[in-house]
């Protein structure tokens, strides 16, 4: 199973130098990394990413996080997988660009 997380140009990259991050600063703050379902995405963009630009969609394995990854009731009293360690390069399935269009950001066909 695929599970996403949205990152800024600056998160990305470091995730690409180091090969590893805490994530965002709000994944530090809160003490693991927050991922959405691919149902959960858009509505995770247009509440946290609302008109950011430059942004990229990483689809990461669940197979590959072990009993590192739980699954927690979050927003709407729905359950959000969040990682207990960093998130890894390794973890990456793919990446891709999240683009603005209209003010909506434009996910790719893969998460359908």
């Amino acid at each position: 199973m695929l599970i996403y997380k949205i990152f800024r140009a600056d998160e990305w990259a470091a995730l690409q130098a180091e090969g590893e991050t805490p994530g965002a600063p709000i994944d530090v703050a809160d003490g693991y990394v927050h991922f959405s379902t691919a149902t959960q995405a858009a509505e995770t963009a247009a509440k946290h990413f609302a008109g950011a630009e430059g942004l990229t969609l990483l689809a990461c394995d669940v197979g590959t996080m072990g009993d590192d990854l739980k699954w927690e009731v979050s927003r709407g009293g729905a359950e959000f997988p969040h990682l207990y360690r960093n998130i890894r390069l390794s973890d990456v399935v793919w990446a891709k660009p999240l683009p603005l269009a209209e003010g909506v950001h434009q996910f790719p066909e893969e998460m359908a």
